[in-house]
């Protein structure tokens, strides 16, 4: 056994999250990175059950998304589509099963561990499919659909909600139109070696930052902060006119280079098992016993 597979958590947290028992060697394909594989004599990766996961993830949330919205054209349907099945998103999802996320369950190659890969969302997003892709091998389409909708169901409906726009940054552009509060502004810090960097992103939307939010690339930070400010903003725009708007605090000045004053500061149901496999409740039992930051919102911006 190697020393990745003995310091890794129980993979039973992650079937109970899934809501199924995997068969084991199915389970570790999934999770064998390509990194890890090659370091270890060739073995399988999971790069064939990510193909198929990537597949059969598609088609249940198109089928979804056609059902539900039965009036919209296809061109808002593939944007609501690629709001849903796409890199950040599917990262996010891996994220949050589990008590730890995916990551700790991943096997990889020394390179990609020192380098962050746990939380890299490229692999956390390939994994999640190939996880998928293994469900379906042993399950079906219907017992992959339902693990599929119990992860996937509140972000398609979020995602509805927000105009079926590709983004945060372009849902968040389309919200500041329709107040009538100008084009959002972005300022990223970046901080840490140059292999493993973090970028802080915020967001200035008419004179008020949004964000302190974190991210692996300039990109998902600026997504982050965008998702920041654009939560906040609805939220304000749906409390009742009598409400008054929380406080912000000031954000902190700093000099202009002349010196002369402060210059602006940037920012369903339990799947029936194949023959003779358990299923996890979505509790987390196995129902057959046969085996045992995205920061604050809101800073003002000093003129």
């Amino acid at each position: 056994m190697t020393k990745d597979k003995r310091r890794r958590p129980p993979t039973t947290h992650l079937e109970a999250a899934f809501g199924v028992a995997l068969d084991p060697d199915l389970l570790e394909r999934a999770l064998t990175h390509r990194s890890f594989a090659y370091e270890n004599g060739g073995l399988p990766t999971n790069e064939r059950l990510e193909f198929l996961g990537d597949s059969v993830l598609g088609v249940v949330i198109t089928t979804a998304l056609f059902h539900n919205h039965p009036d919209l054209p296809e061109g808002q349907l593939a944007k609501l589509r690629a709001s849903v099945v796409n890199m950040r998103a599917l990262a996010d999802v891996a994220r949050r099963l589990g008590p730890d996320g995916l990551g700790p369950y991943l096997l990889l190659g020394k390179g990609e561990e020192s380098t962050g890969g746990r939380d890299k969302a490229s692999i956390l997003a390939d994994t999640l499919e190939a996880l998928l892709g293994a469900i379906y091998l042993q399950y079906g389409l219907d017992t992959v659909a339902i693990v599929i909708h119990r992860l996937f169901d509140p972000l398609m409906a979020e995602s509805a909600g927000r105009g079926a726009a590709l983004d945060w940054k372009t849902s968040l552009q389309e919200l500041t139109a329709a107040l009538g509060l100008g084009v959002p502004e972005y300022r990223i810090d970046e901080a840490g070696p140059d292999h493993a960097k973090t970028f802080t992103a915020w967001v200035v939307v008419a004179g008020r930052k949004y964000g302190g939010a974190d991210g692996r690339s300039k990109k998902e930070a600026e997504q982050r902060a965008a998702e920041a400010a654009w939560r906040t903003l609805s939220e304000q725009q749906n409390e009742p006119a009598a409400a008054e708007p929380a406080a912000a605090e000031p954000a902190a000045a700093e000099p202009a280079p002349d010196g002369s004053g402060p210059a602006s500061d940037g920012t369903g149901p339990v799947a029936e098992p194949a023959a003779g496999r358990p299923v996890v409740a979505a509790s987390g039992g196995l129902v057959d016993a046969d085996r045992g930051n995205l920061g604050t919102a809101g800073d003002a911006v000093p003129n």
